[in-house]
């Protein structure tokens, strides 16, 4: 797949979960993300990052098929949950996709130290 190919997959499904938002809680399991509200999107967010976490290290640990296949799993969970989150809170891939392309090419230690309350860190 080419990048822009796996940006437009990107866009699509934030396209499905923008068209869930007033959708049904009881028929779209986004909806009913968007209807608990905020804490609730956020914790996903959370719960799919300690399990991506947690599916890297048994990967690390043991690199098979299986667990190769795990840790994709759970990345696809954390990518897909903080597309929900992002939509949420009014951003989408685009905002995302044009800050990594803005640090593109900087040190990663350089573009840290540049933010506010990092100097010296």
């Amino acid at each position: 797949m080419t990048e822009h190919a796996n940006l437009d997959v990107l866009r699509r499904v934030a396209e499905t979960i923008e068209s869930r938002k007033g959708g049904d809680p009881d028929q779209s399991y986004v909806a009913r993300l968007f209807h608990k509200g905020t804490d609730t999107v956020l914790k996903k967010v959370g719960e799919e990052a300690v399990e991506a976490v947690m599916a890297g290290k048994d990967h690390a640990t043991a690199p098979s098929e299986a667990t190769r296949k795990a840790l994709v799993g759970e990345m696809a969970d954390l990518w897909f949950h903080s597309l929900v989150a992002m939509s949420h809170l009014g951003i989408g891939p685009d905002d995302v996709v044009g800050e990594l392309a803005r640090r593109e090419g900087l040190s990663g230690l350089v573009e840290f130290a540049s933010r506010p309350g990092n100097a010296g860190r």
